[in-house]
């Protein structure tokens, strides 16, 4: 889907130019507060949790229209397995009920499913659905939907160090031969460029062990809404403020 960002930014009657060239390539959003959205309506977690999904439907078509190569989303981590076991199951069971509403019109999108994590302990359901999703959309070159579900950063970055161990041990790797490419390509997100933007709404100001390596230059944006009530405008939003940033990577511009 084509997009014109003239003058697609308008607050109180003040409209902003966006360049293509400024638009983050990869956003990665960590989809924080469906409990306490539901808990200020009396409503259980579910409900809240249902409520999400449908924030991430808006999600994933707001980014595809404005061009996002790639969004990471942070669906469950694995510091999530301590919540109730009722909560648990219904979070395992989401996967499967958004991909089965949800892929027919990712595909005809273009968009290419992949999973960041860990699918040790993961059902047999919810792998089904998410293996499904990645076979039927693994020939899209559209943007990249990249599920970060058993998801743990420092779970990552062990990983990561127990292979590099093992190839040293083998003799196929050099100790003087690791680097950071080396590091990154025994992460989950290997192959995936880095993040330019992490958008977090809720008002919690932490990254809760996400992508702790490929954040190490992402623009922050901490948004005041629950996810449930995440909208298009919010992440407009996030992607004008992204614009207006000067990104020096630690350099300086002379």
């Amino acid at each position: 889907m084509s997009f014109s960002w003239k003058k697609v930014f308008s607050k109180k009657n003040k409209q902003t130019e966006i360049s293509p060239d400024s638009v983050p390539k990869h956003i990665a959003i960590i989809m924080d507060g469906n409990g306490r959205w539901a808990a200020q309506r009396g409503l259980p977690r579910t409900a809240g949790h249902h409520a999400g999904m449908v924030a991430l439907r808006r999600t994933i078509r707001a980014a595809d229209e404005f061009g996002i190569k790639v969004l990471t989303v942070y669906a469950f981590s694995t510091e999530n397995w301590k919540r109730p076991v009722a909560e648990v199951d219904f979070l395992m069971r989401l996967p499967s009920e958004f991909l089965r509403t949800d892929l027919p019109e990712l595909i005809a999108k273009n968009v290419k499913v992949i999973m960041s994590g860990s699918r040790t302990g993961l059902p047999r359901h919810t792998i089904k659905a998410v293996d499904e999703a990645i076979s039927k959309t693994a020939n899209n070159t559209g943007m990249i939907l990249n599920f970060a579900l058993n998801y743990g950063s420092r779970a990552e970055i062990v990983k990561a160090v127990r292979e590099i161990s093992q190839a040293v041990a083998a003799g196929s790797l050099q100790v003087n031969e690791i680097n950071e490419k080396i590091v990154a390509d025994h992460l989950y997100t290997a192959g995936l460029p880095d993040p330019d933007l992490l958008i977090r709404p809720s008002g919690e100001i932490r990254l809760s062990n996400f992508l702790l390596w490929q954040l190490a230059y992402a623009e922050l944006c901490f948004v005041e809404v629950y996810w449930p009530d995440f909208k298009r405008e919010h992440l407009l939003a996030a992607i004008e403020a992204f614009s207006q940033r000067d990104r020096r990577f630690g350099t300086i511009k002379l």
